[in-house]
């Protein structure tokens, strides 16, 4: 089938994919963040199915800027199942999503990946990203 919107019915297989992330744990939650995520229209969840199994998702938020013309898109979450990796799945779920942001007026995609990513890192430099030296954040205290 290829890359499509997510559905909510997607939640048990974005979840597996998430774990391969190492982002464990995920199962408790995922079906009611993904119901969000569905529903806020500067974003896009985006599977990649074959076999009627998601071997691939992809998570970009549309930020609206202030102090330049174009937007920006930011990939919060890509991961591509780890048995089929460096099949060209991934260069195609990341090109279709250089067009999305492109046709909502973004002049950048930005993507957040952990320095022992090294696959990852090569990926995106393939894919004409460059590496930007800062990156700051600040964990919050979560409310019960």
């Amino acid at each position: 089938m290829g890359i499509r919107k997510a559905k909510v019915e997607d939640w048990k297989q974005i979840s597996l994919l998430l774990n391969q992330l190492d982002y464990p744990d995920t199962e408790s939650f995922i079906k009611e963040k993904v119901e969000i995520l569905l529903m806020d229209p500067n974003e896009v969840l985006l599977v990649f199915e074959e076999n009627q199994s998601v071997i691939a998702l992809i998570s970009v938020h549309f930020i609206p800027q202030l102090d330049v013309k174009g937007d920006f898109a930011r990939i919060s979450y890509f991961a591509v199942d780890k048995n089929i990796r460096s099949k060209g799945i991934g260069r195609k779920i990341e090109e279709y999503c250089t067009g999305l942001a492109i046709k909502r007026n973004c002049d950048r995609i930005e993507v957040h990946c952990h320095s022992r990513r090294k696959d990852a890192h090569r990926f995106y430099m393939r894919q004409g990203f460059t590496e930007s030296p800062k990156y700051f954040i600040k964990m919050l205290p979560q409310s019960d």
